[in-house]
């Protein structure tokens, strides 16, 4: 639907010098691309989450089928990033939008620039379980807590969707909570990683290591949707996040 419409809104580009005549019109197809963008970072939110949830399952099931559709839908995701970042630019530059409506358009080309991110750190999580087929990747006693990373993950994307839609503020501040609890999880593994009794050897502790850290840094960037989501709403500067 959304590169669909697309290529609409880039078919009628020159109806921006129409006649004063024209201009109601002109303002509802302005006020049509506003909402196509929004709900074009709200299917990316979705679909970044599914990639993380098939991600999971090929990483603790051992399921090659799941890592390899997550390696491949990853160029659908960078794909509609792209075509959300390139009507998100012809928006500001064809309809000159002010105030609000600026920041808006500017935080939706960060926000889809994070979401391609994490569908990046979904895929590279698939492809450890790929590279260590037929092997397990991870060991039977750390099942629990990466199924809990996993799961965590992918409720955050959905939730951020949420967020998207709604501009919810209380909701998307309420969002670095769960994310504290990712960042529990991560240290918790690293203690189990660091432990004199580790008995799985060096190439597994770097698998779970990177791992550990994919789902990490998945978290950390859907907060920073959300805080772009508070930025747009109240106008206050979300905190400076790193992103990688």
């Amino acid at each position: 639907m959304f590169t669909r419409w697309y290529r609409r809104v880039n078919d009628r580009a020159p109806a921006v010098h129409l006649r004063p005549s024209s201009l109601e019109p002109m303002r509802q197809q302005y006020h049509e691309q506003l909402e196509d963008i929004s709900n074009g970072l709200v299917e990316l939110t979705q679909l970044v989450g599914d990639a993380m949830g098939r991600a999971t399952r090929a990483l603790l099931e051992t399921d090659l089928q799941a890592a390899e559709s997550v390696i491949a839908s990853d160029v659908d995701i960078d794909d509609r990033a792209d075509a959300l970042e390139s009507l998100a630019l012809d928006v500001i530059a064809l309809q000159a939008p002010v105030a609000g409506e600026l920041r808006s358009l500017v935080g939706a080309l960060r926000m889809s620039a994070t979401l391609e991110r994490m569908g990046d750190l979904a895929e590279h999580i698939a492809r450890i379980a790929r590279r260590r087929y037929p092997d397990p990747v991870v060991p039977e006693e750390l099942v629990p807590t990466l199924r809990e990373m996993g799961e965590l993950a992918v409720r955050l994307a959905y939730e951020t969707g949420d967020i998207i839609s709604s501009v919810d503020v209380t909701h998307a501040l309420r969002l670095e909570t769960e994310d504290d609890r990712m960042d529990e999880l991560h240290r918790r593994m690293f203690m189990t990683l660091l432990a004199p009794d580790w008995s799985h050897g060096v190439e597994s502790a770097i698998d779970i290591t990177l791992v550990s850290r994919f789902y990490e840094r998945f978290a950390d960037h859907a907060v920073s949707v959300a805080r772009r989501v508070v930025h747009q709403a109240t106008g206050q500067r979300p905190q400076t996040m790193e992103q990688g």
